[in-house]
């Protein structure tokens, strides 16, 4: 088949084209730097033209709460647009588990705008919400950090591997459309406190963690809710642990 990734030149759209590729499709990574732009529309026309598939895992430029809603509102109805002219069978788009849940958080309302969009827009399709990245799990770390104490909530996180999320991407991509949400989480749910705690523990920080059920998680409070999936999800096989291994390994 022929796919197009939007995105694909990104940490998952890159390990995704990748596996398309071996398993013997036409994968074109499409990003600004290829000469294709979902905001400017720039080759996006050519990109599409005898595309099946089209996978969206871009990212916005920015995490301010309006040039983030831009971004996603933009690049989904340039896209959308597209793929509706040129006949694509299957829109798949990468979003995050419990964006409607936190809707004080302006990347996770972004997010839903433009869920919302697939939704509406005729084109068969395929929603992966996955969870927290272990590669954000620094970032994490970083954003809640005052001095040399890091506050945190206690609310649990089902955290999982980007290679777990392209392998999921992939799947779903091959597949017959859903029409609907597909979820997607790590092998195990623990305290966001922890998580960071381990995460410090394996890189010699030493910074401290102190656990608050009031910290806020990039503006929103948490409970045990916010971060995990619903019934039944999908689960990736790497464990936290085994990633900061190879992670520290390396």
């Amino acid at each position: 088949m022929n796919i197009v990734v939007i995105g694909g030149t990104g940490l998952i759209g890159s390990k995704l084209v990748t596996i398309l590729r071996e398993r013997g499709h036409e994968a074109l990574a499409a990003a600004p730097s290829t000469g294709v732009n979902s905001i400017t529309r720039e080759g996006l026309a050519q990109a599409m033209d005898g595309a099946d598939i089209v996978v969206d895992v871009a990212n916005a430029p920015s995490w301010e709460d309006q040039a983030v809603l831009e971004f996603f509102e933009t690049s989904s109805r340039n896209l959308l647009a597209a793929e509706a002219a040129a006949g694509v069978r299957h829109h798949v788009a990468l979003s995050i588990v419990g964006s409607e849940r936190l809707p004080e958080n302006g990347y996770f309302r972004a997010k839903v705008a433009q869920e919302n969009l697939i939704k509406a827009s005729g084109i068969p399709y395929t929603i992966l919400r996955a969870t927290q990245f272990f590669e954000f799990v620094g970032g994490i770390a970083q954003a809640a950090t005052v001095g040399e104490e890091i506050c945190l909530s206690p609310a649990l996180i089902q955290p999982m591997a980007s290679d777990d999320v392209v392998a999921a991407l992939a799947e779903v991509t091959l597949a017959t459309p859903v029409n609907g949400t597909v979820e997607v989480a790590g092998p195990e749910a623990m305290p966001l406190d922890e998580l960071v705690r381990r995460f410090l523990r394996a890189t010699q920080d030493t910074r401290k963690v102190v656990p608050d059920v009031h910290a806020r998680y990039f503006g929103s409070m948490l409970d045990d809710q916010s971060l995990t999936p619903g019934k039944n999800p999908r689960l990736g096989a790497i464990r936290f642990e085994d990633w900061l291994g190879q992670s520290t390994a390396r």
